[in-house]
């Protein structure tokens, strides 16, 4: 198993840009797919954005040219370089680990971005 702890989320105005931050408990490098997953209230558990270990990124359309995935495995940590925050992306984001039998979820971290 594997332990995911984010940091960085915040209060910030439109326009704005944020980084979040995932730490692992353990290496991440046997872990292929690491993602961020966001919910907003009264809404469903969106993808955000994921990453392989070969570098290939997924992103939601509503973040697509905003939004960007990275990850350090030599440092078990996974980021999520936020720009151009709009209000909707208000949410509580999630960092994941897909892992062979299973999906882990860190406890997440709220970003509220004002209009």
């Amino acid at each position: 198993q594997v332990q995911l702890v984010e940091s960085g989320g915040g209060l910030v105005q439109a326009g704005g840009s944020l980084r979040l931050s995932c730490a692992a408990s353990r290496s991440i490098g046997s872990i292929n797919v690491m993602g961020w997953y966001r919910q907003a209230p009264g809404k469903a558990h969106e993808l955000v954005a994921a990453i392989t270990n070969g570098g290939s990124t997924n992103y939601a359309d509503s973040v697509l040219g905003r939004f960007t995935i990275s990850r350090d495995n030599a440092k078990n940590m996974v980021y999520l370089q936020m720009n151009s925050l709009k209000p909707e992306d208000t949410a509580v984001y999630f960092c994941s680990a897909d892992l062979e039998f299973d999906q882990v979820l860190g406890q997440g971290t709220q970003v509220t971005v004002s209009s």
